[in-house]
């Protein structure tokens, strides 16, 4: 590991200033994804600020909406009792992710930001683009099981791994961000970007922005809600596909809808597609299928993650099947 100097920020403006003056510098949540990526040499910051005291709170509003600081530990998110009951597709999607260990030290803003990967980019013999922007991505002809099959391009092909931003994608998230020119807030699903020419580039945020916070607004049918992740092994893997869903059903009838992907895509994938092909639809199993089926209509696999098309379609017809049979 390189050599590295530590400051830990007074407030927001301290820390962006810190940041702002060292083009080299990192802000730094619970440290799980950027101190194992310096440990590799992937990362190799000059100043780490730490942030983890600004903003921890989980405040529960009036208007069923909850704000959540960035830099509260997953673990104090899935036991909160407000966003138990309120959002537990939340809940039930950070406690699929990674171990107890990490979940205890991981903050809600470090998850977000997390570096999307692959075996690929840890690896300094391999070609990486994201590494090394303009270097190629063996991982497209090497082994890909674990790889995008939407929104991919030729420059990349990995995955966002986060599960909690799967959930927070379908919950119509705001995220809370103070940059040197201000506040502002930008939706979860347009943050992070797809890899197009340069998958070196993850999100929308320049390097001084500071996340703050995150919004979950009301939504009155969130309750009824469930996250599936589909992985190989029972613990601590990325998904190979999960789905975070809530449906509104009256009289048979879907009124609305929300759905997600994860593991198939650079970012968490919000299934827009097919939202609007089950909105006005029976609650069935045909109205279900017919929905994947436009969702996944673009998806390409690879040599040895096509199984994941079909994967996917299933799962999102079993999900939303579950959830009707807990509201029949």
């Amino acid at each position: 590991m390189n050599p590295f100097t530590y400051e830990r920020a007074a407030d927001g403006a301290a820390a962006i200033r810190l940041v702002s003056d060292n083009r080299q510098a990192k802000y730094l949540g619970g440290g799980t994804n950027l101190v194992d990526l310096m440990r590799e040499q992937v990362e190799r910051p000059k100043l780490l600020v730490d942030v983890t005291a600004l903003s921890r709170e989980i405040e529960a509003r009036e208007d069923g909406s909850v704000l959540i600081g960035a830099g509260a530990t997953n673990t104090a998110v899935a036991a909160d009792r407000t966003v138990r009951e309120r959002f537990p597709l939340l809940s039930r999607a950070i406690l699929a992710g990674a171990s107890g260990q990490i979940r205890n030290m991981a903050t809600v803003a470090g998850n977000i930001l997390q570096r999307t990967r692959c075996t690929y980019f840890y690896d300094e013999a391999a070609r990486c683009n994201k590494r090394e922007p303009g270097a190629g991505c063996d991982a497209i002809d090497g082994v890909n099981r674990i790889h995008a099959i939407l929104g991919a391009s030729p420059s990349c092909v990995a995955t966002h791994p986060s599960d909690m931003c799967v959930a927070l994608a379908a919950l119509d998230a705001v995220v809370h961000v103070q940059g040197p020119g201000g506040d502002r807030t930008v939706k979860l699903v347009d943050l992070h970007r797809l890899p197009g020419g340069r998958p070196d580039i993850e999100t929308v945020l320049d390097a001084q922005d500071l996340i703050t916070g995150v919004e979950l607004p009301a939504l009155g049918f969130a309750w009824r809600a469930t996250y599936r992740k589909v992985r190989d092994r029972a613990s601590y893997a990325f998904a190979l596909v999960s789905v975070a869903a809530m449906v509104d059903v009256q009289g048979g009838t879907i009124r609305d809808v929300r759905l997600a992907l994860g593991g198939v895509a650079h970012k968490p994938w919000r299934a827009w597609k097919a939202e609007e092909a089950l909105r006005g639809r029976l609650a069935t199993r045909e109205s279900f299928a017919q929905a994947a089926e436009a969702e996944l209509a673009d998806a390409a696999g690879l040599r040895d993650n096509a199984f994941k098309i079909e994967l996917a379609k299933r799962c999102i017809v079993a999900t939303l099947g579950d959830l009707i049979g807990e509201t029949a």
